[in-house]
């Protein structure tokens, strides 16, 4: 892991600690859906059919990117290894973001 990548991931440990991190595709995907997603993010490694699948689904609702991590450099946030990841809070997501682009 570069020392690029750790801002971002601090910055989902905080999403994490505050309770503003959902993990798993169908979790995530009915947030968005109910529109109670902020931000969509996918591990680099996250599969094309994934990827696709959950831009297709934000496309016009919410921001989906693509974060420079892998799920096994995700997976001290979760409890089970996951590629998707969705914030919560709008301010958490702006914070997420900056780290990305």
């Amino acid at each position: 892991m570069s020392n690029n990548t750790q801002p971002l991931l601090g910055s989902l440990g905080l999403c994490r600690k505050a309770g503003r991190l959902l993990h798993g595709h169908d979790r995530v995907l009915e947030a968005v859906l109910s529109g109670k997603v902020a931000l969509v993010l996918l591990a680099q490694d996250a599969s094309e059919r994934t990827a696709r699948h959950l831009r297709d689904a934000c496309e016009g609702l919410v921001p989906c990117r693509t974060m420079p991590l892998t799920a096994a450099e995700l997976a001290g946030l979760t409890p089970k290894p996951a590629a998707v990841f969705g914030v919560t809070d709008e301010n958490l997501a702006r914070l997420c973001m900056s780290h990305i682009e």
